[in-house]
């Protein structure tokens, strides 16, 4: 019985002491959001030379796939910590994504949706991590787009991952088709560049 009235009279009774340490951690835990905040608003105003994100056109053409998760983000393409906030990008948030003959559009409830044309698509693959997500190999889906003057990375994973891969095939058969068409335009244009050339040759030479 002594034992026990000892325990019990061992209670911490300088609540003075307790209230100023939990005082001092909420101070420290709002300096570092606090921080953390102005940090994000620093990158976006470096980040200021990003166009507006391109609206989904009127006439996107037919779905090819279409895809429900989340979306984790966008960094500089091949710099994985380089986290791109501009424009709502930094914004981690529900996504319904659709591939279409048009490009890739990206719905995200509560956040900025946005939309890349096929002609900016460069290539997708699966990847374990982009700034501030790391999943297992694979994880991700990581889609490579230009946007002004910068190629960016956006990462998103889907709710049944096992489809990320027809994606990945998906999305680098178009930009192969993409680079394909731009080649044969070229070399048609050089070619007629070419053919006028030996015309004018044959006819000075005629004169």
């Amino acid at each position: 019985m002594l034992l026990a009235a000892e325990k019990k009279s061992a209670e911490v009774t300088d609540w003075s002491a307790r209230i100023g340490w939990l005082v001092g951690l909420a101070l420290f835990v709002a300096l570092v959001y606090w921080l953390m905040r102005q940090g994000w608003k620093w990158r976006g105003t470096l980040q200021g030379d990003l166009p507006e994100l391109p609206a989904t056109p009127d006439d996107a053409g037919t779905a090819t796939l279409t895809m429900s998760g989340r979306y984790h983000g966008s960094t500089t393409a091949g710099q994985w910590l380089d986290r791109i906030v501009a424009h709502g990008l930094g914004t981690r948030s529900r996504a319904e994504l659709t591939l279409s003959d048009a490009g890739l559009d990206v719905v995200r409830p509560g956040a900025t949706d946005f939309f890349v044309p096929r002609a900016a698509l460069r290539e997708a693959r699966l990847d374990k991590g982009i700034a501030g997500k790391v999943l297992t190999e694979g994880g991700l889906l990581i889609v490579t787009w230009a946007h002004g003057e910068r190629l960016i990375d956006s990462g998103f994973r889907s709710d049944h991952a096992a489809e990320q891969a027809a994606w990945v095939e998906a999305v680098n058969s178009m930009t192969a088709t993409a680079g394909s068409t731009d080649t044969a335009g070229s070399t048609d244009t050089a070619d007629s560049i070419d053919t006028t050339k030996h015309t004018d040759t044959t006819e000075g030479a005629a004169r």
